[in-house]
């Protein structure tokens, strides 16, 4: 049994940070969050480019992710701040975080009075709830109440062969520990879904996992056009990776081998524990958003070429395959596995080492990502502007 130290919150969920969590619920909104940012430490912002003119589907996207951010367990109070005239509804975003009894606070510029008030406010406001989350004590949390997510992007040939089976290992042992893993990519496992979808604990399950990969096949179709020209990219492809197939073989590997035990929309909440995919766009950005949203409280991604990607709430443990990667991005890159591959190392031996990873992190190690405040967020967006 694996004790780390967290956060527990009000509703029983455990977070491994306590971030003061900073949200535009609007575009028009970023700069007076940002200067909030800047002038209040102990916070994070989530500036994006969404929260108006948008309808449908698109909007509740939108929606659920800002509340999903909120409500993650390494988030220990939030401030909204709104325009006052956009389509999403702050008031409901912050009864909806609130739920989780976490402190959420609201602040809207044109009730402020334009941005310099609004900034004046919001500045007394996040001193607040800093000084609120900071007396939240660490405590004993065992390793089966945290959600890792498991991603890969600027893969190469390494990838597949190293550090993508290498994390497989290391999800196994997260879930023999009764804890949960979200791999998601929905665009990465095509010419292997039936791979995945073999492992699915019901055929509600096979057939939602295959339904995820008929849809996106099917915009692409809409578009006319080629997901070859975006998908293996351009650094895949020198990188050693010949198609869209090659690159899936290696990309769903990092789950390991336990039971798919569901699939869920993107930024929708993990609904128990075990290893689950959610469907997401394999842009890295936008699917490490969908994850922290739904609940994740660690990502580890692959690389091969070599990625700075963080997140603002999530920390994020890089590892490659790469020997040259390795050394070249010292900087970004957390784990080096690219022993196995001149047998120094068995695969077993690698994922024991990203599992002692995740659990340093867990306890409050800070990853490559955070020490150089890689804070990217991106919302995946499914409609037109209006």
């Amino acid at each position: 049994m694996t004790i780390i130290k967290g956060y527990r919150r009000a509703d029983g969920k455990a977070g491994i940070r306590n971030h003061v969590l900073l949200m535009p619920t609007v575009v028009c909104a970023n700069q007076v969050v940002n200067r909030i940012g800047q002038q209040v430490s102990g916070t994070v912002a989530i500036p994006h480019q969404h929260g108006c003119s948008q309808v449908g589907d698109d909007k509740e996207r939108t929606h659920r992710v800002l509340v999903g951010m909120g409500k993650n367990p390494n988030v220990g109070a939030v401030l909204i701040v709104s325009l006052g005239c956009e389509v999403m509804n702050a008031k409901q975003i912050r009864d909806e975080i609130r739920e989780t009894g976490k402190p959420v606070l609201w602040i809207d510029i044109q009730d402020e009075g334009g941005s310099v008030k609004a900034i004046q406010k919001g500045i007394e406001a996040a001193r607040e709830l800093v000084s609120q989350v900071e007396q939240t004590p660490q405590e004993d949390i065992h390793l089966s109440e945290i959600i890792v997510g498991v991603k890969c992007g600027g893969s190469d040939a390494t990838s597949g062969l190293c550090s993508n089976p290498a994390l497989g290992k290391a999800s196994d042992l997260i879930i023999s520990e009764g804890g949960s893993i979200v791999m998601g990519e929905t665009t990465e496992i095509i010419g292997a879904e039936h791979i995945v979808a073999e492992k699915a604990v019901s055929e509600d399950v096979r057939e939602k996992l295959y339904s995820c990969v008929e849809k996106f096949e099917k915009e692409i179709e809409r578009m006319g056009v080629d997901m070859r020209g975006g998908n293996p990219s351009p650094g895949n492809i020198e990188g050693g990776l010949s198609s869209i197939e090659e690159k899936s073989l290696g990309c769903i590997s990092k789950a390991g081998t336990s039971s798919l035990q569901g699939v869920v929309e993107y930024a929708e909440p993990i609904p128990g524990r075990g290893f689950y995919f959610m469907d997401s766009p394999g842009n890295d950005i936008e699917c490490v958003s969908g994850m922290a949203a739904a609940g994740v409280n660690v990502v580890c991604f692959t690389t091969g070429l070599g990625t700075p990607t963080g997140n603002p709430i999530v920390p994020v443990i890089k590892i490659t395959g790469n020997e040259r990667t390795g050394k070249r991005m010292a900087d970004n890159i957390d784990i080096d596995t690219s022993n196995v591959l001149q047998g120094k190392e068995t695969l077993e031996q690698a994922g024991k080492h990203i599992f002692k990873e995740i659990v340093n992190v867990a306890t409050g190690s800070l990853t490559k990502a955070e020490i150089l405040g890689h804070q990217e967020f991106s919302i995946n967006r499914i409609g037109i502007s209006l």
